[in-house]
């Protein structure tokens, strides 16, 4: 049985994404992997998928308990023998689980860090065949990493012991360059293949709100956002309490998480939040790694957390199962003294506290940018873009006009640069606001040309003026619990006039649109099945089906177990299982609303079953969408893609002979100026052709006008 098969069969999956098959190829072929992909990119079935295709018992290192339990219970219910060990296991059954492992009766066994070097765990691993190793979060190795654990340093001591040295794969989600380098040194890879597949989540919308009433603002998104499942993100315990007792009396359905609770309340809290029983989840950063929940729709930072990777890591627990969902951080300057205050109180060495200070301010700078937030999040992990703008966070979308603040931010250089670079923010404004506090007095700066030339601005203004301009690079922070402001090589420019700075003032709030083309009724009644399956066998919903599966059964509406093996998701061990339940309800709405088919329109043209990856499926999903009259816009919106793909989908259906309507794609005036251009350039290249254009027509709208015209000519 080869990996395709296995994608198929087990996990209901027509093809691979990026990077996945490289790494399990390379593991089947005896390589050590490096595999860094992003949250919900796919990293367990590199390993998983292996595991099926060698002899022997491949070990699984997982740092968290609910992250085993999710991970086995979805195995096994692909029908795939897998189990763990960890400390929620009595004495009785960690014997029996051992007996069985021993018997080589699973295929997985997933166990924690700690648990490696149990005389009992290792004496029975003496005895089996080990040929995979899998280390799940490896990034927690790292001293460098936000989730440090001393316990994964016993991980290389572990692999020492075994009778042979096994295949190595390290996996993680978020991973700058250093500690990439920690991970291949501790653990000692040989010459792995190192697969680095990027750290965009496309699907998701990436907004920060400053100057706002925080409470105000979540109350509003929360009544907009009623059915959603999501996370609120708290500092501080208290606050995690407060803010879980005020939601909970205004009638939200909430759950609360921290580190000063019991473990049985934790696990009731996030048993309720992952059996769907309450939607919202308050919690501290104690809550959430090894989270398989997939359809948390929101993610909100209710305060701002200590570092762009713990950002970007809790924000990812937002759309998992690729559906559109939102990542929303609240920024105030008391976060900032939050955050440092925990510094102050956390034992380290002097150099690792200078390396967290100025992750901190990495993180500031981002709250306070107007560039582009996901290029700059995408930017602090390494990936480089061609792009400049995503078009899908709160500042691509803010399309306000900028005010010229060039005269304000040049009084700010220079009072920085007369105050002898040796001081913070708050005693620069509190000079150009024309402070009278004692220190100011004590050291003369009521001297200094510059002081009180921006009294007309309150102090909290011209402090946000400063952070802006260090965003942005017009200014600098030195390191530590105290920087100071520094001039760099761009104040230079603004102070000479060959640069103006331009800032937006007061951002609003953005809303996004997360619509898709679905049965809205069928939807909900295959949720309710879904549930009362999940409580039947004790396992979260998602573990039957993510909403991403139930949203192509409620779209495409298969009538047969065949057609409900080419929704995604469904493998044939599922589709045993479960399969006649779901057809039951989709054909009983059918029968109640008259509807006909769906699935009907996927076979034309395209032969579903062919061995290997399948490339088909893809364009003809795009296609059934095109028949429901929806436009190039909303079929990339529904479809997570560009607008560019969707053309490409279309154009590769008319080549098999599908009938495409353009009416309304394309503008009748912008189509006669480029056959005007193409009768003189000819329509190979898009270049020449838009060289020739007016900058007003794209090159999305030649596309268009190009696909039209080919069909018209395949017709």
């Amino acid at each position: 049985m080869n990996p395709n098969r296995i994608l198929k069969e087990y996990f209901g999956y027509e093809s691979f994404r990026k990077g996945q098959y490289e790494l399990i190829e390379a593991i089947l072929k005896g390589q050590d992997v490096l595999g860094i992909m992003p949250t919900s990119g796919g990293k367990s079935l590199c390993y998983q998928i292996p595991a099926l295709l060698m002899e022997g018992v491949t070990l699984v290192i997982s740092p968290l308990i609910s992250l085993m339990k999710d991970q086995v219970d979805a195995l096994r219910e692909s029908g795939i023998s897998a189990t763990y060990l960890n400390s929620t296991l009595t004495a009785q059954e960690q014997r029996a689980r051992l007996e069985e492992i021993k018997n080589g009766e699973y295929k997985l066994v997933y166990v924690a860090p700690e648990r490696l070097n149990a005389s009992d765990f290792l004496n029975i691993l003496m005895d089996i065949r080990i040929p995979f190793v899998a280390i799940d979060e490896s990034h927690c190795i790292s001293q460098w990493g936000h989730d440090f654990r001393p316990s994964y340093k016993e991980i290389p001591r572990f692999i020492a012991k075994l009778n042979q040295r096994p295949i190595l794969g390290a996996y993680t989600a978020t991973a700058t360059e250093e500690i990439i380098k920690d991970i291949k040194e501790i653990l000692k890879l040989r010459r792995p293949l190192e697969i680095i597949t990027g750290f965009d989540r496309p699907n998701l919308y990436f907004g920060v709100e400053k100057g706002i009433d925080k409470k105000k603002y979540l109350l509003d998104y929360l009544r907009n956002h009623q059915e959603h499942s999501g996370i609120i993100y708290c500092a501080t315990r208290k606050e995690v309490e407060s803010l879980s007792k005020e939601l909970g009396d205004k009638g939200f359905s909430v759950s609360m998480y921290h580190g000063g609770m019991g473990n049985e309340e934790r696990q009731r809290a996030q048993d309720s939040f992952i059996y769907d029983q309450s939607l919202i989840m308050i919690a501290t950063n104690a809550f959430g790694m090894g989270i398989d929940k997939s359809n948390v729709r929101f993610v909100i930072h209710y305060n701002m957390p200590k570092n762009i990777e713990a950002y970007y890591q809790e924000a990812g627990r937002a759309g998992r199962d690729g559906e559109n969902s939102e990542c929303i951080l609240l920024f105030s300057p008391q976060d900032v003294v939050k955050q440092k205050y925990l510094i102050e109180i956390t034992a380290m060495q002097p150099e690792r506290e200078l390396v967290v200070y100025k992750n901190l301010q990495t993180l500031v700078d981002y709250c306070h940018t107007h560039d582009c937030l996901r290029m700059r999040l995408l930017d602090y992990f390494g990936e480089s873009s061609d792009r400049v703008q995503c078009g899908k966070c709160s500042n691509c979308l803010d399309h306000r006009e900028k005010k010229n603040i060039t005269l304000e931010a040049k009084k700010i250089l220079s009072c920085v640069y007369r105050m002898k670079e040796g001081f913070g923010v708050t005693m620069v404004a509190n000079v150009l606001h024309g402070s009278k506090n004692k220190k100011i007095l004590e050291l003369g700066f009521q001297q200094l040309s510059t002081y009180g030339i921006m009294e007309d601005y309150k102090t909290k203004e011209i402090q946000q003026m400063i952070l802006f301009l260090v965003a942005e690079g017009y200014l600098g922070l030195t390191e530590g619990k105290y920087p100071l402001v520094k001039l760099t090589p761009q104040s230079a420019a603004v102070l000479k006039g060959k640069e103006e700075v331009y800032k937006r003032q007061d951002l609003t709030v953005v809303e996004s649109t997360t619509e898709a083309v679905v049965h809205e009724d069928l939807l909900k009644e295959l949720k309710v099945l879904r549930g009362k399956i999940a409580l039947e066998k004790h396992v979260p919903p998602y573990i039957i089906f993510p909403d991403t599966t139930l949203k192509e059964m409620a779209m495409y509406l298969p009538e047969s177990k065949d057609e409900l093996l080419r929704i995604k998701g469904i493998g044939e061990v599922k589709g045993e299982t479960y399969g006649e339940a779901f057809l039951h309800v989709i054909k009983s709405y059918m029968n109640e609303n008259n509807i006909e088919a769906v699935v009907s329109t996927l076979d034309e043209g395209s032969q579903m079953k062919e061995k290997g990856t399948d490339k088909t499926k893809t364009h003809l999903v795009t296609y059934a969408l095109h028949q429901q009259g929806l436009s190039i816009e909303e079929m990339a919106e529904v479809r997570a893609c560009t607008e560019n793909t969707i053309l490409n989908h279309l154009e590769k259906c008319f080549g098999e002979g599908l009938e495409i309507d353009f009416h309304g794609m394309v503008d009748e005036n912008i189509e006669r100026q480029i056959l005007e251009v193409i009768h003189k350039v000819g329509d190979e290249y898009l270049k020449p052709i838009k060289e020739a254009l007016p900058e007003e027509i794209s090159y999305f709208d030649i596309k268009k006008v190009l696909l039209k015209q080919r069909s018209q000519q395949a017709v």
